[in-house]
């Protein structure tokens, strides 16, 4: 596997929902690795409202940890 998350830390709320969307998106690459698997799926999740709800979810789950991680970017 290839290390790329260093840290969960951020400079702002911004990065961290694009590390948030990040993370939901390599958590899928390592449960589907097969590129063209997932893009042979991906037209019909793409179009589909639970499954767009789900990846929310997803989503969100991921920015409550990395907003924790990051102390929810409070000033000390």
């Amino acid at each position: 596997m290839e290390k790329w998350l260093g840290s969960l830390k951020t400079k702002n709320p911004q990065e961290g929902f694009e590390l948030a969307i990040t993370l939901a998106q390599k958590g899928v690459q390592y449960t589907q690795p097969s590129e063209k698997i997932r893009k042979k799926l991906r037209p019909k999740y793409s179009t589909n409202a639970k499954s767009l709800i789900a990846a929310s979810q997803v989503i969100a789950i991921n920015f409550q940890t990395v907003a924790a991680a990051n102390n929810y970017w409070k000033k000390t």
